[in-house]
């Protein structure tokens, strides 16, 4: 008699060249349990003070949020980057939530209103972590240049608008740290871009989302 195997091979073994496919709500499942955990071991990064600065600086989060909208499967579309700008979104406000509860939890009090300064800030930051984890898995390069320079503009904007307004009080290395991460970012777009034009956007993305991230912080956090 001829045996029959499943797909999956002898002892559910996967054949060789195949792949198992993490369903869609998996992933996003993941980014979302991603995003409390993110807040939650930056409540204890704040306690830790060779990490204090950094663990309250937006750069890291930011890329955290770009990253798990990758994670979460973001893809190239029109209906699809709306998506991953409103995912981005909701991510970094998760992340506040983390650290909300666990803060209070530790015994610190904390508020999250919607007037909070960061909860403010995560709106516009979610959207662009969203926007540039969308540009990243495009087949069309000219986009990643571009989402390099924002999300060097991230980290040069954070790190001028702290040496101006919080150094005297956390020190200037770890602003400075982010200040250089974000040159390095922004040489590596215009470097790696095959065209003048493309180097342009990508540098002129850099320069003017720089200015654009300190007005803000300067305009809301006074």
């Amino acid at each position: 008699m001829e045996t029959t195997m499943n797909a999956r091979g002898p002892a559910g073994v996967l054949p060789s060249g195949s792949a198992a496919t993490v369903p869609p709500a998996a992933r996003v499942s993941m980014a979302l349990t991603g995003a409390l955990l993110a807040g939650v071991l930056t409540s204890f990064g704040q306690s830790v003070p060779a990490l204090s600065s950094a663990a309250n600086s937006a750069g890291p989060w930011f890329v955290v949020a770009t990253a798990l909208c990758l994670l979460a499967g973001a893809r190239v579309g029109r209906v699809a980057l709306p998506v991953a700008m409103v995912l981005g979104v909701v991510l970094l406000e998760l992340m506040h939530v983390g650290y909300w509860a666990t803060t209070n939890l530790r015994g610190y009090p904390d508020s999250l209103s919607i007037a909070n300064f960061w909860v403010l800030v995560g709106v516009p930051a979610g959207a662009l972590a969203g926007a540039v984890a969308v540009s990243i898995r495009s087949r069309d390069v000219r986009w990643r240049g571009v989402a390099m320079g924002a999300t060097a503009a991230v980290f040069i904007g954070e790190g001028v608008r702290a040496l101006l307004q919080v150094a005297d009080t956390t020190g200037p290395s770890t602003w400075v740290v982010e200040i250089v991460v974000g040159v390095a970012v922004l040489v590596a777009a215009v470097l790696t871009a095959r065209t003048p034009v493309r180097r342009i956007a990508a540098l002129g993305t850099g320069v003017l989302g720089t200015l654009g991230v300190l007005a803000a912080y300067l305009a809301l956090a006074g």
